[in-house]
């Protein structure tokens, strides 16, 4: 985290007095040299899994924050992709790494310039930017695919009916809303001690300062989530993302949730 790239702990404190928005907005310039960006091999194992659903003509990024998700719909996608976010300095930092007619640069690092002489030529899909909430999409049924990285937690879960909801309305019929999930970590172990402590200290942030800072990572558990999709009209089934790893009893790491509008 405090690598001479990334955010420095007075960035972090201040980010994390503030808003969800407001935060994100003094995040951007750093977030992919952050841990919070969703790791490679998580956008590979879902793109080479999700390839297998389509074809598909027309994606939707939600809550695309710097652009990882639309960096993998614009390899699925044949026609135009759109990228979401409530965070115009996120926002600012996805156009700028996915300038038109251009590729997408390595995190932090310059574009591959063109032969002298040569004009840049656009490659895959277009690729749009809108400025909105998740929350209230403002979208017509125009999407083949649909998927988010890493932005579920920043929703409560009175919140989340309403989100598939959103995204539901967002697909055309026979769309399909992907996201992964990753398995709980077993009770007592590292992991499981350091959620359980931050969901705790964000909680207290909360109760004591606002704006509120909504960011809880237990609150996401499969089966709530299965039940709200199905709510959303979705028809929805799991696939094992086996590029990331078994558990020590054999189950998947992390699973793919494939929802489906019918």
């Amino acid at each position: 985290m405090f690598t001479e790239q990334g955010p420095t702990a007075r960035e972090l404190a201040v980010q994390a007095l503030s808003s969800i928005e407001h935060g994100y907005d003094l995040l951007a310039p750093k977030f992919d040299h952050t841990p919070y960006r969703t790791p490679d091999r998580v956008l590979d194992a879902v793109t080479d899994e999700v390839r297998r659903l389509g074809p598909f003509d027309t994606g939707l990024d939600v809550c695309c924050g710097t652009g990882a998700g639309v960096g993998v719909l614009r390899q699925l996608c044949r026609e135009r992709v759109v990228g979401v976010d409530f965070s115009a300095g996120m926002l600012a930092e996805a156009r700028a790494a996915f300038p038109p007619g251009g590729e997408r640069p390595a995190a932090g690092g310059p574009a591959a310039e063109e032969p002298a002489g040569e004009a840049p030529v656009a490659e895959g899909p277009a690729v749009d930017w809108v400025r909105a909430d998740a929350r209230s999409l403002p979208f017509a049924p125009a999407f083949d695919l649909a998927l988010s990285f890493g932005a579920f937690g920043h929703f409560l879960p009175a919140e989340r009916f309403g989100l598939f909801a959103e995204v539901y309305g967002s697909l055309r019929p026979g769309g399909q809303f992907v996201f992964p999930i990753g398995a709980p970590p077993p009770v007592g172990s590292r992991a499981y001690w350091s959620l359980l402590g931050f969901d705790a200290a964000m909680r207290v942030r909360n109760a004591l300062w606002r704006p509120r800072f909504v960011m809880y990572y237990r609150t996401f558990r499969l089966g709530d989530v299965l039940e709200d999709l199905t709510r959303a009209g979705f028809v929805v089934r799991l696939k094992p993302l086996t590029e990331l790893g078994r558990r020590p009893d054999g189950s998947p790491r992390a699973r793919l949730v494939v929802a489906t509008r019918e």
